[in-house]
């Protein structure tokens, strides 16, 4: 918004054509972002807290895990309704209307709060969420209406691009639509297994999120994009704000959320900056580096898939609980140890990714 009032008078004060300059307002958002969350996070606090929107902890049974986290019982939930909010209006503030991936990724990223708000006032009030199959069925029809909106713009590309390698591109056609839902459901699912810890899964998407800001402004460069051998995707320098956005949005939210935390992210806030983090990935032709980049939720979700393989396949456990977070907690790791050095192998993936715009 702030573009379309301002970058027009550049004709008369030369000065506001720092507007034009996607860095600028990238830099812009985050500030404006993680205001927001900062300024109105006691406010959301007391509120939740006031509607005994709080956290129940359920841990399927599973007593010695439920006795590490008992001092969390009664903790807000729902803090994501903030972060999602914080990032939707600095990114409407900041981002260029006129521009497609910014409306289609809030679209995405909107419709993915509500499922996650739905099954969290479910849990809140009646103890349990939405159903897997449910929140699989919702999942699988958002992940098909982006499938469906790519497929159908012609300026959209509907190739697979394999990172480190120049000349490895496959065309999936119609079937890209499938590959879309595929992302969108693993991503949402992997960042709401990830969700376990004090501080563990919003960290891991901050630094997610700056290296796709990175990755976001080169696809939209075309003189980078050429350079790199990487696709160009005109446009796609605009999604850097919304990345930014979610940076800002998430060192806010952490600020609260650190161990000892004053409130959670619940599945509104989880569900929709993992599948937000999906849709840039898809619009960006980065879906494989978000899979190197995003190296932390892929563990989580594969021990989770792991641990269910064994007990159907072998009839015992490969961990002592999924996902892996709690098998280290009961393996005697504090938690605060447990999430730095997730973060710590997150920033390796991140870094390993970064690694991919050369080695090709």
């Amino acid at each position: 918004m702030i573009y379309h009032l301002l970058f027009p008078l550049a004709k008369y004060f030369s000065s506001f054509n720092v507007m034009r300059y996607i860095t600028f307002r990238g830099g812009c958002a985050f500030v404006t972002s993680f205001f927001i969350v900062i300024l109105l996070g006691n406010f959301i606090f007391k509120k939740l807290k006031r509607l005994k929107i709080v956290e129940r902890i359920d841990m399927y049974g599973h007593v010695h895990l439920e006795s590490l986290h008992k001092s969390k019982k009664g903790t807000p939930t729902m803090g994501g309704i903030l972060v999602v909010f914080s990032i939707i209006v600095s990114t409407i503030l900041w981002g260029r209307w006129d521009n497609f991936f910014i409306w289609i990724s809030i679209i995405v990223m909107a419709a993915l709060s509500i499922l996650g708000l739905v099954d969290d006032l479910l849990k809140v009030k009646k103890g349990r969420g939405l159903s897997r199959s449910k929140k699989l069925f919702f999942q699988i029809l958002i992940g098909a209406f982006l499938g469906v909106v790519i497929v159908l713009n012609k300026n959209l590309s509907t190739a697979l691009d394999f990172p480190f390698f120049k000349k490895v591109i496959v065309d999936l056609g119609y079937f890209y639509i499938f590959w879309v839902i595929l992302v969108v459901v693993c991503t949402t699912n992997a960042v709401n297994f990830t969700d376990g810890l004090d501080g563990l899964a919003i960290g891991a998407l901050v630094i997610n999120s700056l290296i796709f800001a990175l990755f976001c402004y080169l696809a939209g460069h075309i003189k980078f994009a050429n350079y790199l051998f990487i696709p160009y995707v005109e446009g796609a320098g605009e999604l850097t704000i919304i990345c930014l956005s979610l940076v800002g949005a998430g060192l806010g939210f952490l600020w609260f959320n650190s161990h000892p935390a004053q409130i959670f992210m619940g599945d509104v806030g989880a569900l929709s900056l993992g599948g937000v983090i999906g849709t840039i990935a898809l619009l960006t032709k980065k879906e494989f580096v978000l899979f190197i980049s995003g190296g932390l939720f892929v563990i989580e979700a594969f021990s989770v898939i792991l641990q269910i393989l064994f007990i159907k396949l072998r009839g015992r456990k490969i961990f002592q609980a999924a996902p892996l977070h709690h098998h280290f907690q009961l393996l005697g790791w504090k938690e605060s140890k447990i999430v730095i050095r997730f973060w710590i192998i997150s920033i390796i993936c991140a870094v390993i990714a970064l690694l991919t715009l050369k080695l090709r």
